[in-house]
């Protein structure tokens, strides 16, 4: 199973637009972080992406994504979903409609904000084709076991996600007791940390260090990173087990017996 990280940036990207600081003029290419998004790619390489983040066209290409199996939203917010447009080019390569999971109030938003996308009359052009369905208890995809995760963004519920030993947590400011339970055992866990100070939807770069030393994967990254944190700087300070997230990185896991 791999894991290949979309987009590792906030809400704003990475350089912020009119931006000067130090990270936004950056010439190392980790500190170039668009919109939070992950692909999590099976042994067959088919592919479950996690929201459709606003540059998904660019991260697609960049990544050699030419295909999706699923989506998967955990929220409605822009930066998540307002790249949902280009799916329509997965539609050609599938030649059908693409199943699509989140809960129900993202479902219910995904089809105002793209309200073209669910109308039968529209002929202007071409269009996502989705399947719009309720979040169960359980996905599979071949080897993939996708288990959702309750997690709160300020006060929203929203969802994250285990994926077998890996888990991908992004705009969460508290783990439910009942979410914790289900992640301990993994080899992996991708956690939002917007930046130093605390925020009122957003784990900090404290708080984040804080649920991995209670989870105690065997590895973490942060993600979902503002423009205060210079990669190389940040991770020098960081303990072994816990890195930065970039554009384009790959994680590779090994998928136990008992999973397959």
């Amino acid at each position: 199973m791999k894991i290949i990280i979309m987009g590792s940036g906030t809400s704003l990207g990475v350089p912020v637009i009119g931006c000067g600081c130090e990270v936004c003029a950056s010439s190392d290419p980790r500190n170039k972080r668009t919109r939070a998004s992950i692909c999590v790619q099976a042994a067959s390489g088919k592919n479950i992406l996690v929201d459709t983040a606003t540059e998904l066209r660019l991260q697609a290409i960049r990544n050699g994504i030419r295909s999706v199996e699923m989506i998967l939203f955990t929220h409605y917010h822009a930066d998540h979903i307002h790249g949902l447009d280009d799916v329509r080019v997965f539609n050609w390569v599938s030649q059908g409609s693409l199943p699509c999971y989140a809960d129900k109030v993202t479902n219910e938003r995904l089809k105002r904000v793209f309200f073209y996308a669910f109308e039968h009359d529209y002929s202007w052009g071409a269009i996502p084709r989705i399947t719009l369905n309720d979040m169960p208890d359980e996905l599979r995809l071949e080897e993939i076991r996708v288990t959702p995760v309750k997690l709160l963004h300020g006060h929203a519920e929203i969802l994250g996600f285990r994926f077998n030993d890996a888990a991908y947590l992004t705009d969460c400011s508290a783990i439910p007791e009942t979410s914790v339970e289900r992640l301990f055992g993994l080899k992996l866990l991708i956690i939002d940390a917007l930046r130093y100070k605390p925020h009122p939807t957003h784990f900090n770069l404290e708080g984040a260090i804080d649920v991995v030393e209670r989870l105690k994967p065997e590895r973490a990254l942060l993600t979902h990173l503002s423009h205060e944190f210079d990669h190389a700087k940040v991770e020098a300070d960081l303990p072994a087990h816990i890195g930065l997230s970039y554009d384009g990185q790959i994680i590779e896991l090994p998928v136990e017996e008992a999973v397959r």
